[in-house]
């Protein structure tokens, strides 16, 4: 569980959540493509790969002068797990639902 906090903590920042969003779609980035549109400082920018580093979400390599990014899968698949358990548990509360308003719906007026 301790995992998933961290996860969940990690992309509770906007600007975290977008690093990894634009990972997920660009796939592998240098540092500098991740600071261009965010109007922050590398250093502000190097704190939050670092966190999302310790999270386990991202991988970062170097290739020459440049440090690399890229999503971790397994990392998120922390998350995916959780939503998968939690299925059984949002689709009973939907049919409790469909049967209230079905039976409010049948009443006699």
């Amino acid at each position: 569980m301790n995992t998933l906090l961290t996860t969940f903590s990690a992309l509770s920042d906007a600007t975290r959540f977008s690093i990894v969003e634009q990972l997920m779609q660009d796939g592998e980035l240098p540092a500098g493509d991740l600071i261009e549109g965010r109007g922050m400082s590398g250093a502000a920018i190097s704190r939050h790969l670092k966190l999302l580093r310790e999270a386990g979400l991202i991988n970062q390599r170097v290739q020459g002068s440049q440090r690399m990014y890229s999503i971790r899968p397994e990392g998120l698949r922390a998350i995916a797990e959780w939503t998968i358990s939690k299925r059984q548990f949002w689709e009973s509360s939907l049919d409790r639902l469909g049967d209230a308003i079905e039976k409010e719906t049948s009443w006699p007026i």
